[in-house]
C-alpha cells in the first residue's frame, strides 16, 4: 500500500488523489457461481480478499468497528463481487427502512460498487444493495450530478447471519460499457467500494477517499486488473409492453366521459459498440410513473417538479443544466404535455436517444414525436449534446434544442419553432475546488426575440469548511420551450458558507455546520431594480451520532412587490416589505423502526404573519411494512390588501407492503384543504424476471371528497418483458 494512504489514515485533511492507484486483482471462476448470497463455491476461497477499507464517518481515519471483505471473480459472461459485511451486533444490527428498489442510501445498511470501466475519472456507475437484497443502480457525473433512475440488468442476493451479512453480485459484462480490449494490453477498470453500517453511522470506503467527497470521486479509484472481458458482440435489449387503461370522469353524479384503451408498445436498447448506445421507444407509455404530490406555493417563483418517466431519466445527467432547478435549457417534462407545463398529458408516438461516450468526449442526441390532440398540435422535439473532457476532471460542452409545433387548423394555430443554444463547462483545478458555468440563448419564432440565461458557480469543499458563490440570470425574452426557468427578468447572487465542526467536547454530535447564505435578486434588464433579498443564518445545523438532525435558523427578508402577486389567492399590495422568518426543525434517527420529524416556520409575512407546521411520522416494524403520515398546516393572518386570514391543511399518508424486494404494494393518499381535493394512488408491482414487471395502478382524484363535484378515476394494468441478447 502506498505511503499516501498511511498519511491519510492518520490525519483529517483533504489528501490528494494518489499518483499510483491501489491495484486489486480479479480471479477467474473455474466453476459455476450460483448467485444465492452464500459464497460457498470453492472459487470464492481462492479469490484474494480486499479488507483495507478506510473510515470516513463518523470521523475520518481510525479503527473500523464493522469491517468488510470483498472478493472479485469473473467468467465469460459476468463479473462477480462477494461481500462479507461484518456487524458487531449481527442480525440485530441491521437497519432497514423498506424493501423498495431505489432505496434511501443514507438511512439503510448499504454496500456499493462503483465502476469507471472507461477510465474517464468523470463518470461512474454504481451497483448497491442492502442486507435484504434491495437493488439500486446509479449513474454519477463528476461526483456532482447523481441519477438514481438509471436501471441496469444485474442480480444480487444476500444472507443475514449472526456475524453480519453476505452479498453476492453478478453483473453481466453486457450491462457495463467498456473500451474494446486490445490484445497484449491488460484490462484495467477504475473501481471503488463503500459500505454504510447505519446503526453506528459508520461509512467506510476502499480505497481511501477524503471525508468531503463521495465514493464516486473516481480520481481516487483503485485499478481492477486481471479481467479477461469478452469482445464486443451484438448487445440488444428489448422491452415490449401491453397495457389496458380505463379512465372515467364525473361531475357530480353525471358521467362526463370515459375511455377504454388497450395499448402496446415498447423500448429497444442497442449497444452498437462498447461506447455507443441507441435507445428507441414506440408508442411510449409511463403508466407506472410516480404521481406528483400537491404543494401549496407561497413564493414568487415557479415550482420545479422533477422528471419521473423512465425513458427520459436514463442518462439525464449529460444534458446542460442537469441538476439545476433555476435554469434548464432542456427539461424533459415539457415533452408529452399539451400546451402548457401543467396541461394534460399528450401521447408520444416514438422517440430515440443516442449516447456515445469515451474517456475523451460524449456525444448525445434525443428526438421525440408528440401526437396531436383535440386541444394541441403535434410537436417534434430534438436535442443534441457534445461534451469534451480535458485534464483530470474538466469538461466543456455545447447543446442545441429544437421544438417545432405543427399548425392546427381547428384552433387556427400556425406552426411555431423554438431553439436554444447553450455552452457550459465544469472545472476542478484541485480536488476540493469546483467551478461550473452555463450560458444559453433562445430563438423563438413567435416572439422573434432572442433571450439569454445562465448560471455560474464556484465553491470549495474540504473536511473543515464550505464556501461558495453562485449566480443565476434569466432575461425577459428567454423562452426555452423545451426547458424550465423559475422566473424571467431576474438575476440572483448567492454567496455563503459554513465551517464543518466535529467537536470532541460534544461527544453526541457527529457534525455541526453553522453558517450563512445571502440571496439577492434584481431585474436582469435593470441591475438597479431590486426584487428581493434575504439573509439565511443558521447557527444550529447539527447532525447527532445517530444521524438525527436539528436546525435553528432565522431569515431577515426584504421584498419589492411591483407586479400582480396573489399567493394562494391572497392579493399582495405593491410596495416594499421587510420581515424576519424563524425556523426550527428536527428529525429523529430515521433508520429506526419508529421515527418522526417536526418543522416550525414562523414570523412576519409581508404585512401580516404566517405560521407553518410540518410534522411527519414513520413506522416500519419490519422491512416488509412501512407506514408514513405527514401533515402541513399554514396559519396566515392579516395578509394582503384585504388583511385576509387563511388556514390550509395538507394531509399525506402512504403504506408500503412488500413480500420481498421484487413483489410490492404501495398506496398513497393526499388531501389538500385549500382546493378541497383528495387523491389516491395505489400501485402493485411484481418483478417476475429481472427488470420485467407486472403493474396494477389505480388513480382517483376527487374535489369535495364527501360530496364530489368532480371525480377522475383511472385503472391501469400493464405487463413488461425484458430480454437482453
Amino acid at each position: 500500500m502506498s505511503s499516501w494512504l498511511g498519511i491519510a489514515q492518520q490525519g483529517v485533511d483533504n489528501f490528494p488523489p494518489p499518483e499510483t492507484p491501489v491495484i486489486i486483482t480479479a480471479s477467474r471462476a473455474n466453476g459455476m457461481i450460483t448467485v444465492d448470497g452464500r459464497l460457498d463455491e470453492s472459487d470464492w476461497d481462492v479469490a484474494r480478499p480486499i479488507t483495507s477499507f478506510f473510515r470516513v464517518e463518523p470521523v475520518q481515519g481510525g479503527v473500523i468497528k464493522n469491517p468488510t471483505e470483498v472478493r472479485v471473480l469473473f467468467d465469460d459472461k459476468n463479473i462477480y463481487f462477494g461481500v462479507f459485511a461484518r456487524d458487531s451486533m449481527g442480525r440485530k444490527g441491521v437497519r432497514m427502512q423498506d424493501l423498495s428498489r431505489d432505496f434511501n442510501g443514507l438511512e439503510n445498511d448499504v454496500f456499493g460498487v462503483q465502476i469507471d470501466a472507461q477510465n474517464t475519472k468523470q463518470y461512474a456507475v454504481s451497483f448497491q444493495t442492502t442486507p435484504y437484497g434491495n437493488q439500486q443502480d446509479v449513474q454519477n457525473f463528476n461526483d456532482n450530478i447523481r441519477d438514481e433512475d438509471w436501471n441496469a440488468l444485474w442480480r444480487v442476493r444476500t444472507q443475514r447471519t449472526d456475524k453480519g451479512y453476505y452479498a453476492e453480485f453478478a453483473i453481466p459484462f453486457k450491462s457495463i460499457r467498456y473500451d474494446k480490449p486490445v490484445e497484449g494490453v491488460p484490462v484495467e477498470w477504475g473501481i471503488t467500494f463503500f459500505r454504510l453500517a447505519r446503526k453506528d453511522y459508520e461509512k467506510t470506503v476502499f480505497p481511501a477517499i477524503p471525508q468531503s467527497f463521495s465514493e464516486n470521486r473516481m480520481t481516487y479509484a483503485a485499478k481492477l486488473t486481471g479481467l479477461q472481458v469478452p469482445p464486443p458482440s451484438a448487445n440488444i435489449r428489448i422491452e415490449p409492453y401491453a397495457l389496458y387503461q380505463y379512465d372515467e370522469n364525473r361531475e357530480g353524479d353525471v358521467l362526463v366521459d370515459k375511455l377504454n384503451n388497450p395499448k402496446v408498445g415498447g423500448d429497444v436498447k442497442w449497444a452498437i459498440s462498447p461506447n455507443a448506445v441507441l435507445d428507441l421507444t414506440i408508442n411510449t407509455d409511463f403508466a407506472q410513473a410516480d404521481v406528483d404530490q400537491a404543494v401549496n406555493n407561497l413564493e414568487r417563483f415557479n415550482i420545479f417538479f422533477p422528471e419521473r418517466r423512465q425513458f427520459f431519466l436514463e442518462n439525464s445527467g449529460i444534458w446542460a443544466g442537469a441538476g439545476n432547478s433555476f435554469v434548464r435549457p432542456f427539461f424533459s417534462r415539457t415533452i408529452g404535455l399539451s400546451n402548457a407545463f401543467n396541461a394534460a398529458p399528450a401521447p408520444l408516438d416514438a422517440g430515440a436517444r443516442y449516447t456515445d461516450r469515451n474517456e475523451n468526449r460524449t456525444l448525445a442526441a434525443l428526438a421525440v414525436r408528440q401526437r396531436e390532440t383535440d386541444d394541441s398540435p403535434g410537436a417534434t422535439f430534438g436535442v443534441a449534446r457534445y461534451i469534451h473532457n480535458y485534464g483530470k476532471e474538466n469538461n466543456i460542452g455545447a447543446m442545441i434544442t429544437y421544438r417545432r409545433d405543427d399548425a392546427l387548423n381547428g384552433l387556427d394555430l400556425e406552426s411555431q419553432n423554438n431553439t436554444t443554444i447553450s455552452i457550459d463547462g465544469f472545472i476542478r483545478p484541485k480536488s476540493e475546488i469546483t467551478v461550473s458555468y452555463l450560458l444559453s440563448t433562445s430563438i423563438d419564432s413567435e416572439t422573434e426575440e432572442n433571450g439569454y440565461a445562465g448560471r455560474f458557480f464556484a465553491g470549495t469543499t474540504t473536511n473543515d469548511y464550505y464556501i461558495g458563490y453562485f449566480n443565476n440570470f434569466v432575461s425577459e425574452d428567454y423562452t426555452p420551450d423545451m426547458g424550465f426557468v423559475r422566473q424571467r427578468n431576474v438575476m440572483q447572487h448567492s454567496p455563503g458558507g459554513y465551517p464543518i465542526l466535529r467537536p470532541k467536547w460534544l461527544p453526541f454530535v457527529r457534525r455541526w455546520d453553522p453558517g450563512a447564505f445571502f440571496n439577492l435578486f434584481h431585474d436582469f434588464e435593470d441591475f438597479g431594480s431590486f426584487q428581493q433579498s434575504n439573509l439565511y443564518i443558521f447557527p444550529i445545523y447539527t447532525w447527532f451520532k445517530d444521524n438525527s438532525f436539528l436546525e435553528a435558523s432565522f431569515t431577515p427578508t426584504w421584498q419589492n412587490i411591483n407586479f400582480d402577486f396573489a399567493p394562494l389567492g391572497l392579493e399582495i399590495d405593491e410596495g416594499r416589505y421587510s420581515y424576519t422568518r424563524y425556523l426550527v426543525r428536527y428529525n429523529s434517527d430515521r433508520s429506526k423502526k419508529f421515527s418522526g420529524s417536526i418543522r416550525y416556520d414562523f414570523g412576519n409575512f409581508y404585512n401580516g404573519t404566517r405560521n407553518t407546521v410540518i410534522a411527519g411520522l414513520r413506522y416500519a416494524p419490519i422491512p416488509h411494512v412501512a407506514f408514513n403520515a405527514d401533515y402541513e398546516h399554514n396559519n396566515i393572518n392579516g395578509v394582503g390588501i384585504l388583511s385576509q386570514d387563511l388556514n390550509t391543511d395538507l394531509y399525506t399518508t402512504s403504506l408500503r407492503l412488500a413480500l420481498n424486494p421484487r413483489v410490492q404494494l404501495s398506496t398513497f393518499y393526499q388531501y389538500n384543504s385549500f382546493d378541497q381535493q383528495g387523491r389516491w394512488n395505489v400501485r402493485f408491482s411484481w418483478e417476475y424476471m429481472p427488470l420485467s414487471f407486472i403493474y396494477i395502478v389505480l388513480n382517483d382524484t376527487q374535489t369535495e371528497i364527501f360530496d364530489p363535484i368532480q371525480q377522475s378515476t383511472q385503472f391501469i394494468s400493464k405487463i413488461t418483458f425484458l430480454k437482453q441478447f
